[in-house]
């Protein structure tokens, strides 16, 4: 039986790659990569030459038939993300279920993750928090709010940039006009960090065009 490795690369600064990450992605067989181009961005840097297989949603039942089989061969096979820890909102943990079923070894090599480095700067307790992922949107977004009316507990999901605004506006529609924290792209070039009020970063926000990755921590009901 080989093994797969679910393998931790930067959010955004590619020198926060561990020394353990870049032996292992030059140490395995195959890197399976939720976007092959971006990942070789990271590989290019390093002067790693590995082979790159796409592991998406959308494609992973297919991928997982043509993965299996290496692995049951002794294979050694990565799995990285875009940014950050595979699976956290990433495609992969059906792959690794697949891995615990038959029997296949699988090892982590930790990383930078967004999640808790927001919770880290945010200022907000970090011993209790509860994470949403990447919201759903519309009315599916509304009724998650309105769930979650009563949580005490940090929240904290990802967010798009087309759809901060009017996430924000939700919240305060919904939640009432609480502290937030954002972390917008995050270790990199244009790093911001926001925290104030919901109608604050509206009005912060509603001002500039929105790029890049970012992360949301909403303050729980006091």
């Amino acid at each position: 039986m080989g093994k797969l490795i679910v393998v931790g690369t930067p959010i955004g600064n590619l020198e926060d790659i561990t020394i353990r990450a870049l032996k292992t992605l030059r140490s395995v067989d195959l890197i399976l990569a939720e976007d092959t181009r971006r990942t070789m961005v990271l590989l290019n840097k390093y002067r790693i030459k590995k082979p790159l297989l796409s592991f998406t949603e959308k494609n992973s039942k297919r991928r997982i038939k043509e993965v299996l089989p290496l692995l049951k061969e002794g294979k050694i096979v990565a799995l990285v993300s875009d940014a950050g820890m595979p699976v956290i909102s990433d495609p992969g943990y059906n792959l690794i279920e697949e891995c615990w079923k038959n029997g296949i070894e699988v090892d982590v090599v930790p990383g930078p993750s967004a999640l808790t480095s927001a919770v880290a700067v945010s200022g907000f307790p970090g011993s209790k928090f509860i994470f949403e992922g990447f919201l759903p949107r519309g009315k599916n977004r509304r009724r998650l709010l309105r769930a979650l009316k009563e949580e005490k507990r940090p929240i904290v999901f990802f967010e798009s940039p087309e759809r901060l605004i009017s996430t924000l506006k939700d919240i305060l529609e919904i939640l009432g006009d609480r502290e937030v924290f954002i972390a917008r792209e995050m270790t990199k070039m244009h790093q911001e960090f926001f925290r104030g009020k919901v109608s604050e970063a509206l009005e912060h926000f509603g001002k500039k065009e929105i790029l890049g990755e970012i992360t949301v921590i909403l303050s729980g009901k006091r």
